[in-house]
């Protein structure tokens, strides 16, 4: 537990969340569960303008980003089978008026895999993302014997405004951060060092709670100096916020 709070403060729990509803939502969360978040976005979108092929027999979408901009593009998917990361993802797609035909069971790129190994031998695969995703989901179709595209739809960059989580983790304020990808935590360290807090924001973490959704995230977090106590088995925000939490207050107990 960070000892700037006492046991009846409300836990302050930063949050890297992109700026639109997503921060939105993840604040209104944290303050039902009754903390005091620290909204710190740490990613922007880059568009490219880039939009899927159509001669895919599976399209893989994996962000609720990615199905909003090729739907603004006007993309089909013709007669593909589309595949979602997650359910939000699947959500999304279904919210600009597209179907959704595969979500894995573990909402991974390592699940995704799994879930479509079995049945993409020869078969070309697009897969429509940001230019941070995971080897492991283009690598992982290869080794099934599929014909992998990848199309980027766009960057994600660190808004030159973040880091006041880092400077609130360098002065003590920090009862937990909860990092949902390994680039939020590389964009945290990297507006800490701007900020000129970078070993004292660590400092101030290793004193906090940290929860990261994924075991890639973790790796990342754990590469950089960061000791993660966290990894909910379910890769959302939400069960993230929750154990995070449940972390805190057990620690105050």
């Amino acid at each position: 537990m960070n000892e700037a709070h006492s046991t009846t403060d409300a836990p302050a729990v930063a949050v890297f969340r992109p700026d639109d509803e997503r921060i939105a939502n993840a604040t209104t969360l944290l303050e039902d569960l009754g903390a005091t978040p620290v909204p710190d976005p740490m990613l922007a979108v880059e568009a490219t303008d880039a939009t899927p092929r159509t001669d895919a027999d599976y399209v893989i979408l994996t962000s609720k980003t990615g199905a909003e901009l090729v739907s603004a593009a006007g993309w089909e998917p013709g007669a593909a089978t589309v595949c979602a990361i997650g359910p939000a993802t699947a959500e999304a797609l279904r919210d600009e008026g597209y179907s959704v035909d595969i979500v894995p069971e573990e909402y991974t790129s390592s699940g995704l895999v799994d879930r479509l190994a079995d049945e993409v031998d020869g078969a070309r695969i697009e897969v429509a993302r940001s230019d941070h995703g995971s080897p492991v989901l283009l690598e992982g179709l290869e080794d099934a014997g599929a014909y992998v595209h990848e199309t980027i739809l766009y960057r994600l960059v660190r808004p030159d405004e973040s880091g006041e989580s880092a400077e609130a983790a360098a002065a003590g304020e920090l009862d937990a951060a909860c990092f949902t990808s390994s680039l939020t935590v590389e964009h945290f360290l990297e507006a800490a060092e701007a900020r000129g807090v970078r070993e004292d924001a660590l400092e101030g973490l290793s004193a906090a709670t940290v929860g990261v959704i994924g075991d890639p995230t973790a790796e990342t977090a754990r590469s950089l100096g960061i000791a993660v106590d966290i990894v909910p088995e379910a890769a959302t925000f939400d069960a993230l916020a929750r154990e995070t939490l449940a972390t805190v207050e057990a620690d105050r107990e």
